[in-house]
């Protein structure tokens, strides 16, 4: 599991490292803020479809194989963004990206919950989700650091390096179950949404990530309109909040006992990430750096809590209900990456905030009819 963890760090970093240097980046090639923020929409967006077609594309693979090729192109990928000379370029690099991380993530959370006994697999799942924040934090906080100290490029070759080193590991993982990435039956995909606890919890996350990712990709530029002092290093370093959501994941069973169950502690950290959001209209830096801790660690709560949840529901067609998970995760990622920074260029960011207030309340109200369909039996 170790090498299984540390893949997942990397594979986020390289998911997550351009964000900080988006104001960079669109100086550096010359294009708008709008333009220069598709590299984050254009990685949502086949994370969000990948999961739900892999099995038709690749069929039967074992996910050792799986886990090694991708992690090879995505090292090069990072290599070849490094070298980058052109937007264009960047842009296509990352949609690459957008279609090897689904395969990643979808086979990292499957070998976890496969090697895990049940009753140990909400802990498990807490520990996967931490991974995949720390992996977030550090994409973030490395590249901006690494970039104001040597220059944006050399983030991607030390990306590269330590990608490059995970797939040399990952060759020396253990056998793992045999339980593959396979080709679903045509009537799969209908019969895991006709479970209405599992298409709640997915509409749910998919309306919490949309705000998150809305808040991450658009922050850096907040920051650059607050304060001249808004270095590649500090934007970087206003993800801080993240350690406290590898806190809250780590702590997401315990949560659940003490709420008195899964989808209360979900119901309550979505409450919690949605007054964040308030906070985040503060003119003040300091402000908003001291909020983004209780935003990410309410976000990290309900994600963690959700996973766990989704993977104890159904222990049959287990791909298919995480590959979903992560579809509408990064769906609601992929808009809001994006749909929120034209209410952002034309209203401002406290029409942005008022945008995501909306959105998170749904949320919350799918999460409480979760709760009630629960006590309900259905």
């Amino acid at each position: 599991m170790p090498i299984l963890l540390f893949t997942t760090i990397l594979t986020l970093s390289a998911l997550y490292a351009p964000q900080p240097l988006l104001p960079v980046l669109a100086r550096e090639f010359g294009v708008s803020r709008d333009l220069v923020a598709t590299l984050t929409t254009i990685v949502f967006v086949p994370l969000s479809l990948a999961p739900l077609v892999y099995g038709y594309l690749l069929e039967a693979i074992p996910l050792r194989k799986l886990l090694r090729s991708a992690l090879l192109l995505l090292a090069l990928s990072q290599l070849l963004f490094a070298l980058a000379g052109s937007f264009s370029l960047l842009f296509l690099l990352r949609l690459g990206e957008g279609l090897l991380v689904p395969a990643l993530l979808t086979a990292l959370m499957t070998s976890v919950a496969s090697t895990t006994p049940r009753p140990l697999l909400p802990r498990a799942m807490s520990v996967y989700i931490a991974s995949t924040i720390l992996g977030g934090f550090l994409g973030r906080a490395c590249s901006g650091a690494i970039a104001t100290w040597f220059g944006w490029r050399y983030s991607f070759f030390a990306l590269a390096a330590s990608l490059l080193f995970a797939w040399f590991l990952l060759a020396r993982l253990p056998a793992m179950p045999e339980e593959r990435l396979t080709r679903p039956r045509a009537d799969l995909l209908p019969v895991v949404l006709r479970n209405r606890q599992l298409l709640r919890i997915y509409l749910a996350v998919a309306c919490l990530f949309l705000v998150f990712a809305a808040v991450m990709n658009f922050i850096p530029f907040r920051l650059t309109e607050l304060s001249p002092l808004a270095n590649e290093l500090r934007i970087g370093l206003i993800y801080s909040g993240y350690l406290l959501g590898i806190v809250t994941s780590l702590g997401a069973v315990r949560a659940a006992r003490w709420f008195g169950g899964p989808l209360p502690a979900m119901a309550a950290g979505f409450a919690t990430f949605g007054l964040a959001l308030a906070g985040l209209a503060s003119g003040r830096v300091e402000v908003l750096f001291a909020v983004m801790f209780l935003f990410c660690g309410a976000m990290f709560l309900v994600h963690a809590t959700a996973t766990g949840y989704v993977n104890g529901l159904s222990s049959e067609h287990r791909p298919m209900v995480n590959g979903l998970y992560v579809a509408f995760y990064y769906g609601g990622g992929a808009l809001g990456s994006w749909l929120p920074g034209v209410a952002y260029r034309a209203f401002g960011w406290g029409a942005l905030l008022a945008l995501l207030g909306i959105v998170a309340a749904i949320g919350l109200a799918t999460i409480l009819a979760a709760w009630r369909g629960s006590a309900r039996g259905y």
